[in-house]
């Protein structure tokens, strides 16, 4: 009962988002004041719908019910209590239903915390939104019904698939969901303001949090997306450059340029028509990762394996929302009025650079992975872009990216004065040469490469902190002064400063994991060393350990340095009995913020076993980098100037409708 509970609650939220998609609209192009009042009720009641439905659905996950096909395919009895519960996402039914979850939360928030937007604005956004909801609904009740039953019930399911009973994609799904689907919010804002034909700098105002919000979400996706990668693939490495992490790449460097962008209108008045197109783009590449996850059209360890109605289905909604909001930005930029000039030496035309520079970079990755999959489609000839495609296209990009990164914060709006931005700037340059040039003493200039890559993480972090400093005025107002004035500085300020700091933190790890990881694969026997770095590794042998439903071979390994054991670890190579599936458990013990990395291969009947073994300096500061970023993201979004909804004042002083 509770499972056919959860599917005519799907059934009435699709309803209802066809209401909100319909009534709202029309009352704000009309004037209707009823119909607007619609919208917040509805969004309400939709969202409620929605999650009950997840919830029987989590249900019958956590009580094993195996009357139901999706349980069925994706669960076992044996399986641990936290993993039955993670299952309801490991799955493409399970998954959508939270991604249609995340999509009618975004419209609830806005319900509950914009009443400080204008009635029509929010009427027509929460209208798109209920649009956006309405084709995803029908898509998760016509193609992907979670609620399906089987008669008569099997005794036990299949299990998950062993690579998803991890902690780590207990976690990935909902964060880069929340970001992904968090960018449908900033796409209806922009698709209302198209339709009411208002678009200001109060628009860019309640536009900036919730990109904030989804673009935090996303660079925590994505980090535990990698991070997860990094440790249950047992490959070692923590990007592959593989399709279905490219398609969440593309809509967080669009988010970026959008977040700079509508600082810029924020501000000035000005890049309406660019921020729009980034609002509308960003959601864009979130629809079209949705499309190669769950098409079939690519093979990858993250995507599903769909039925081509389904990838029907979503190439259908892709191109009627991407293609209805282009041409409904085709029918209203002309129309919009630009704000002021500004020198290309300003702190506007750095932000137009960074933008730039990140939209030309999501482009790169589009390409790069869009185009074998379209020579194969127009051609029938398969081809491989892999790493050093995109090595040579991204990397150059990022290189001036990061170089302009410190002069952005320091130039003054509509005109800079780039020689004193520079002076501020004579600490950070010399940190970041010394820090080249004891990387290379140490490395070898046969290194130089990594020995500058080093350089321009040490320059990004210095920039960071002397704009910050610059702020306190320690020269001019003394110690204690200046550290009050730091004290009571903007949460958006602090975030900024994090924010590009975590860039710089992420950009260090990146080089020094890279360029100076020691790698060795040996097959080793009980008793035997091998040594990596600074670190020699003793084999103890392989044990035998049963869990809950899978088979372990457990090798164990002594971690010595100097003669002295600093730690031990057991890597594993496991075996899933229900599906028959082996997953390699890697043994990773951090040092600092370095870490050993021990992965096993083929096990041998002599108790040997193929092993690979990394060193990886620094390599968590890839991830931490990312962590710092998300806090910067969070400062800024607890900033009061930034919270949901603008203040009354900004609401007086909007322009008219253009």
């Amino acid at each position: 009962m509770i499972v056919e509970i959860g599917h005519y609650a799907l059934i009435l939220a699709l309803i209802l988002s066809l209401v909100q998609s319909v009534l709202p609209v029309w009352g704000a192009v009309t004037g209707n004041d009823r119909m607007m009042a619609v919208a917040p009720p509805v969004s309400g009641m939709m969202f409620l719908f929605v999650g009950i439905s997840f919830a029987a659905l989590t249900m019958a996950y956590a009580t094993s019910d195996f009357s139901v096909l999706n349980v069925v395919e994706n669960s076992h009895s044996a399986k641990p209590f936290l993993y039955k519960l993670t299952g309801v996402w490991g799955n493409h039914e399970g998954s959508m239903l939270l991604w249609v979850l995340i999509l009618v939360l975004f419209g609830a928030l806005v319900a509950a915390f914009g009443r400080n937007i204008p009635a029509e604005l929010r009427a027509a956004t929460l209208g798109v939104q209920g649009m956006v909801s309405f084709a995803f609904l029908l898509f998760l009740l016509v193609t992907s019904n979670p609620f399906l039953r089987l008669s008569p019930a099997p005794m036990e399911g299949n299990d998950l698939n062993p690579i998803l009973q991890d902690v780590g994609l207990a976690i990935h799904p909902p964060l880069l969901y929340v970001g992904y689907v968090g960018f449908s919010i900033t796409f209806s804002f922009a698709a209302a303001a198209l339709i009411l034909g208002r678009v200001d700098a109060a628009w860019a105002r309640w536009v900036r949090p919730w990109t904030l919000l989804a673009w935090m979400f996303l660079t925590l996706g994505i980090a535990m997306g990698s991070y997860w990668a990094y440790y249950e693939l047992g490959w070692g490495g923590y990007w592959f450059w593989d399709p279905v992490e490219n398609a969440s790449l593309m809509p967080w460097l669009a988010g970026t340029a959008l977040l700079h962008s509508a600082i810029v209108m924020e501000k000035r008045g000005a890049l309406k028509v660019w921020t729009v197109l980034l609002a509308i783009l960003a959601f864009s590449l979130s629809l079209l990762g949705t499309f190669l996850v769950r098409s079939g059209v690519l093979t990858s360890v993250h995507a599903f394996a769909t039925d081509p109605m389904r990838g029907t289905f979503i190439l259908g909604i892709l191109t009627i929302f991407v293609g209805g909001s282009l041409a409904l930005y085709a029918w209203r930029a002309p129309l919009l009025k630009q704000g002021g000039l500004f020198a290309p030496v300003s702190r506007e035309g750095a932000l137009v650079l960074n933008n730039l520079l990140l939209t030309v970079s999501a482009v790169a990755v589009f390409v790069g992975t869009l185009y074998p999959l379209a020579l194969e489609v127009v051609g029938g000839e398969k081809i491989s872009v892999g790493p050093p495609f995109f090595n040579l296209t991204f990397g150059p990009l990022m290189v001036p990216l990061l170089i302009a990164m410190p002069f952005g914060p320091l130039l003054a709006w509509k005109r800079g004065d780039l020689y004193a931005v520079s002076q501020r700037l004579y600490a950070a340059l010399g940190l970041a040469l010394a820090a080249t040039l004891l990387v290379a003493w140490l490395q070898g200039v046969d290194r130089i490469l990594a020995a500058l890559g080093f350089g321009l993480g040490i320059w990004v972090i210095a920039g960071a902190a002397a704009e910050i400093l610059s702020r306190a005025r320690f020269s001019q107002v003394g110690l204690s002064t200046g550290l009050r004035r730091l004290v009571g500085l903007p949460g958006a300020a602090w975030g900024t400063a994090l924010g590009h700091i975590g860039i710089g933190v992420t950009v260090l790890g990146l080089v020094a994991a890279t360029a100076f990881q020691v790698e060795k694969v040996v097959t080793i026997r009980p008793g035997e060393s091998v040594t990596v770095a600074d670190y020699t590794l003793t084999f103890g042998g392989l044990a035998r350990r049963t869990g809950p439903n899978y088979i372990d071979d457990v090798g164990h390994f002594d971690i010595l340095k100097g003669g002295v054991k600093v730690a031990e670890t057991d890597p594993a190579k496991r075996l899933y009995t229900a599906r028959k599936m082996p997953t390699t458990e890697a043994g990773i013990v951090t040092f600092g913020f370095s870490q050993v990395y021990v992965s096993i291969g083929e096990v041998h009947g002599d108790g040997g076993a193929d092993i690979r073994v990394y060193h990886k300096p620094l390599v968590t500061l890839i991830w931490l980098g990312c962590l710092v970023m998300a806090f910067g993201g969070a400062l800024s979004l607890f900033d009061r100037r930034l919270r949901v909804g603008a203040p009354k004042p900004a609401r007086q002083r909007m322009v008219p409708a253009e």
